[in-house]
């Protein structure tokens, strides 16, 4: 009796195993059990950050050391042509700050950041409430606003240079059939500001509206559905339930507009079709900020000087980044679907 009481017990057989054949019974299967438990936790706490390590190394290297190595030779007298920097502190600065032609080329750049900023995101909204409507052929509508976007720039840039080119321009052919004279988009410094600012509104403003036409289709049905229900007709749909659900989109779009406007350069660049005028143009009536960085670090061979300038430039659009949040931020706080 006793013998077979032991034998319907728990214990271990010859082989090490349990009386249910689960090696994880035994003492020797409990370690392993337990390592594999152990991996299991770490492939789940560690692998997220192996994942998105790629983004990090790849900013690292691309994004993070050129601004950090920037900040180091903009302390130095560096010059392109030759190998020997002299440590000079923040002298770059202090003469970037007493620099008449940074201020006019800062001056310069806002204003082109607000002609093109604004009619730019205004334009995006209405092509994406119209493609958002029941449109025959929207497909082909949508490719003909990515168009612009995804033309050769070169291209752009000489076409616009003779579209508002001021002897033979159709822009002023246009003008003088309703009786206005022709104006020298080039040389009048509002002019050329004025036609670079059309130029990045016809590049940007299909971009843009796709982006605002994928949220703006993400919003639920039911919501209008409900307002219609309630009363509310077009208008008030639009206002009190599409522009609320796209709040976080408009901020996306708000500060790329504003990193990408700040930084223009390719634009005003290639709008001078007079030689010796594609920094800017004769006097810098268009000149950029980051033309003028161009200018001092590739044409005047200062890397110390053109560093200095790109840090300077950095620091302003943190500055309008942050402005640009608070106010969509703050704007977002105090109003809320109605």
């Amino acid at each position: 009796m006793s013998s077979l009481t032991v034998g319907t017990s728990g214990s271990t057989d010859s082989e090490g195993r349990g009386a249910d054949g689960d090696p994880a019974a035994s003492p020797g299967g409990g370690g392993r059990q337990s390592l594999r438990d152990r991996l299991n936790r770490w492939d789940v706490r560690y692998s997220p950050y192996l994942y998105i390590a790629p983004f990090f190394v790849i900013f690292a290297i691309v994004g993070l050391f050129p601004l950090l190595y920037t900040s180091y030779v903009s302390l130095f007298d560096w010059s392109l042509v030759a190998d020997d920097p002299v440590f000079i502190g923040l002298d770059n600065y202090v003469a970037l700050m007493g620099d008449a032609r940074f201020w006019q080329a800062m001056v310069n750049t806002i204003s082109i950041f607000i002609l093109s900023t604004a009619p730019q995101l205004a334009m995006a909204l209405l092509f994406a409430v119209l493609l958002d409507a029941h449109l025959r052929a929207r497909t082909l509508f949508r490719v003909g606003l990515l168009l612009p976007y995804v033309a050769s720039l070169v291209a752009l840039g000489i076409i616009f240079g003779n579209l508002f080119n001021s002897e033979y321009g159709l822009i002023n052919g246009l003008l003088g059939l309703v009786g206005i004279d022709p104006i020298n988009w080039h040389s009048d410094r509002f002019a050329s500001h004025v036609a670079i600012a059309s130029m990045v509104n016809w590049r940007w403003a299909g971009y843009n509206a796709l982006i605002i036409l994928a949220a703006m289709q993400a919003i639920p049905r039911d919501l209008y559905e409900a307002a219609t229900v309630d009363g509310a007709g077009r208008w008030r749909r639009f206002v009190s339930v599409t522009l609320p659900m796209l709040r976080p989109t408009m901020i996306f779009v708000v500060i790329t507009a504003t990193v990408g406007g700040l930084q223009i350069f390719t634009e005003p660049k290639l709008f001078a079709v007079v030689p010796g005028s594609n920094n800017g143009g004769s006097t810098g009536q268009f000149q950029t900020v980051t033309l003028f960085m161009y200018q001092q670090g590739f044409e005047n061979f200062d890397l110390g000087y053109a560093s200095a300038t790109a840090w300077v430039l950095f620091l302003v659009i943190v500055i309008f980044a942050l402005i640009n949040f608070w106010l969509t931020r703050r704007i977002s706080s105090t109003e809320g679907p109605r």
